[in-house]
């Protein structure tokens, strides 16, 4: 997304020639509008254009977790800018006029990391939904769990047999599709960390 229409032309021919598929926007309404969030992408971003910053357009982006690589570009950047944007999870900053050999292999890496994003966005998304099926004591024993307590303590807080906490455990195993307990928990961490 650029507002200089020449620079964004001549971005959109170099990316085609590699057979990378690209759209043009001219301002952040525009991208905002029609950006699809069903499938992994990567945004090239000036710094500078009208009403919007490259830096609020990447704020937006990341309020809504939108699973998508932003790389930045800019003819006025500095290192304080670089650092901003790589913070807020920018997979490069470059400074115009770039090589356009090594935009490409930018593109390239920061379209392989959006693949990896939009991929563990549909886990992570497919998991909510999953934990959202369980039952106020499933989840409560699942959370216990995830706090490393042992079913028998489990049982004790809860005032339940451990068999009946076997049994919650089987019920989340079984509805949130894991293999095990211990890949549930690993994956609710990350979950939680994400």
């Amino acid at each position: 997304m650029d507002d200089d229409e020449e620079l964004s032309e001549s971005l959109a021919w170099l990316l085609g020639s590699v057979g990378i598929r690209s759209q043009r926007f001219h301002d952040a309404r525009a991208f905002l509008s029609t950006y699809d969030r069903s499938r992994p992408a990567c945004v090239v971003l000036d710094v500078r254009m009208p009403e919007m910053s490259g830096f609020g357009v990447q704020d937006l982006l990341n309020e809504a977790g939108a699973p998508l690589s932003v790389v930045f570009v800019s003819a006025h950047g500095d290192i304080r800018m670089s650092v901003r944007a790589m913070r807020n999870g920018a997979v490069d900053f470059l400074e115009k006029p770039y090589e356009p050999q090594h935009l490409l292999d930018v593109v390239q890496a920061a379209r392989r990391t959006a693949c990896d994003r939009f991929a563990l966005h549909a886990r992570h998304t497919e998991l909510r939904a999953r934990l959202g099926d369980l039952t106020a004591r499933e989840r409560e024993v699942l959370d216990l769990s995830v706090e490393g307590v042992a079913n028998k303590q489990i049982a004790g807080r809860l005032g339940i047999s451990t068999k009946t906490v076997d049994v919650h455990r089987a019920r989340i195993r079984e509805k949130t599709g894991a293999e095990s307990m211990a890949a549930l928990v690993r994956d609710v961490l990350r979950l939680e960390g994400a």
